[in-house]
């Protein structure tokens, strides 16, 4: 499955704006397409764009998330501090709940983010 480019069957931003992109570089998304699109298929909702930190890396490569390591044959190099991603939102959440969440950028959150995390919350990290 595909996204559509229409803003009106692919989701806004957290902020009610047509979603921007998350990061080319590395590409990131469900659909490897820099955005933070999700579909009925994504059961991660991979729709919060994140900045990786050290910190957090660290942390979600310790609670069995490794996004630091290299995966050649998924096409995944490994993310690094500085990095943007879109993350599973209920990844962030715990993260929140452990003190160690990352930065967002709100332009890029899809809003299905607001069913998990209220926007003040998120406009407290944003970056």
């Amino acid at each position: 499955m595909s996204f559509h480019p229409d803003p009106k069957i692919n989701g806004l931003n957290v902020l009610g704006e047509p979603l921007a992109s998350c990061c080319f570089s590395p590409i990131t998304g469900y659909f490897r397409n820099g955005f933070c699109h999700t579909a009925p298929s994504d059961l991660g909702q991979h729709t919060i764009c994140v900045e990786m930190t050290s910190e957090f890396l660290n942390y979600s490569q310790k609670v069995g998330n490794d996004l630091i390591t290299p995966l050649p044959e998924h096409n995944f190099h490994g993310l690094q501090p500085g990095d943007f991603w879109c993350l599973c939102v209920t990844r962030w959440v715990e993260a929140y709940q452990a003190g160690m969440a990352p930065n967002v950028k709100l332009q890029a959150c899809h809003q299905a983010v607001l069913s998990y995390v209220p926007l003040d919350i998120l406009m407290e990290y944003a970056v």
